[in-house]
């Protein structure tokens, strides 16, 4: 025999409360009629009395009697038989009264045992879905998949908290997983950025010394060969550069920094003429706390980036506001440029390392402030339209944590 699941074992558990008392009152009623009810209508006992009585009276009778004493034994004698008479019609009614509570048992006992059912059925369905379906729920949580989407209003109003409470669980723990897939990843591309700017800046010296004493001393028909190897040299250098600030999070001390002459200052050195600058900031920003060079070198390739975006003829505009992150005072730095603006297939991208379209580029400018962004535990966004142009935005909060303690 197939073993029982979860349902057919609680429905089988269900019924039976309610079926084994039933069977049992009605098997105690049914006893009740058949031998309590007869000795109840005692007429064996009233037959007896009858038969011992008219034998007294046909005794008393023979004896002389006055006319009073004997119209008393007529009365006693016709009330016994009219209690006899009464006995025996009881004790036909009684008979036919045990054959009706059968029946009655009978119909009674289906009719409890059909409500049994359907209420042991309703239970068990009520009680073996929603269970079944969060059992299900916790396999796919075990898988690492989503919980599918949708309101179930199967089960009692408890099942329904336990859903969303499940749910709530699930996207945390995605949340969780991939906060740590992320912090693994970034950690394994930091470690393969700093081996290999250490890699790339040994023998970048003995070359550039090479390069200077080729300037010095090669003859004027190899100028244009030692240009192109000492321009060489440099973008190596830039590169190794880029690779270990990649490699490495902000270190030192942390110190207050006035963010709107941050972007004052990067917008003044990093933005060329031929593009018009703007800078929109208030007076009464707070200051923040961070590290000053590594916050620098973040907003300036976010600006480097926007004005390689531009035309001749384009413009950048840097926005700093207050803002708020995570219900904590913040300082939001939007830059905002005119420049050809990025699809939204690789919107999401921008921030990955190594991703770029220029010619010659890491792709470590934005995953560089990206970085330290959250390692000031801020973050970051971008919005772009298609030939109107992109908005990187930069969140800090006023009240810096350090690195160790930020997630990435």
């Amino acid at each position: 025999m197939r073993r029982l699941g979860f349902r057919g074992r609680l429905f089988v558990i269900l019924f039976s409360f309610a079926f084994v008392p039933s069977a049992l009152v009605l098997a105690a009623w049914g006893a009740s009629g058949r031998w309590v009810l007869p000795l109840v209508g005692a007429t064996a006992a009233w037959d007896s009395v009858g038969a011992t009585g008219r034998v007294a009276i046909a005794d008393v009778r023979r004896s002389r009697l006055d006319p009073a004493t004997r119209a008393a034994i007529d009365r006693h004698e016709a009330l016994l038989d009219e209690s006899v008479k009464h006995a025996r019609q009881t004790e036909v009614v009684i008979r036919g009264a045990t054959t009706w509570l059968a029946i009655a048992a009978v119909f009674i006992f289906a009719l409890l045992s059909f409500g049994a059912s359907r209420v042991a059925g309703h239970l068990s369905r009520n009680l073996s879905r929603p269970l079944q379906e969060l059992v299900g729920w916790t396999a796919l949580i075990g898988q690492g998949q989503p919980i599918p989407d949708g309101t179930s209003r199967r089960g009692a109003p408890e099942f329904q908290v336990l859903r969303e409470h499940m749910r709530a669980m699930s996207r945390e723990l995605q949340v969780s997983q991939a906060r740590a897939l992320g912090v693994e990843r970034a950690s394994a591309q930091r470690e393969s950025a700093r081996q290999f700017a250490h890699e790339l800046k040994n023998p970048l010296t003995p070359i550039r010394f090479a390069v200077e004493r080729l300037r010095r001393e090669a003859p004027p028909h190899l100028a244009d060969t030692v240009h192109v190897l000492a321009m060489e040299t440099e973008r190596l250098d830039s590169m190794a550069r880029s690779f270990s600030q990649f490699g490495r999070l902000p270190e030192g001390a942390a110190a207050d920094i006035d963010i709107a002459e941050l972007a004052r200052y990067t917008a003044r050195s990093g933005i060329p003429d031929r593009i018009t600058a703007d800078v929109e900031a208030p007076d009464d920003l707070p200051m923040i706390r961070g590290h000053y060079d590594a916050l620098a070198r973040a907003l300036a390739n976010v600006v480097l980036n926007a004005v390689d975006a531009c035309s001749a003829d384009g413009t950048v505009t840097i926005r700093v506001r207050k803002a708020a992150l995570a219900g904590r005072p913040a300082v939001e730095v939007a830059v905002q440029d005119s420049g050809c603006g990025i699809p939204p297939e690789r919107l999401a991208d921008i921030w990955e390392p190594y991703v770029t379209t220029k010619v010659g580029g890491t792709g470590l400018g934005l995953a560089i402030t990206r970085q330290t962004v959250l390692a000031h535990d801020g973050a970051v966004s971008a919005e772009s339209t298609p030939g109107l142009g992109t908005t990187i935005r930069l969140t800090l909060p006023v009240h810096f944590v350090h690195p160790e303690n930020a997630h990435d």
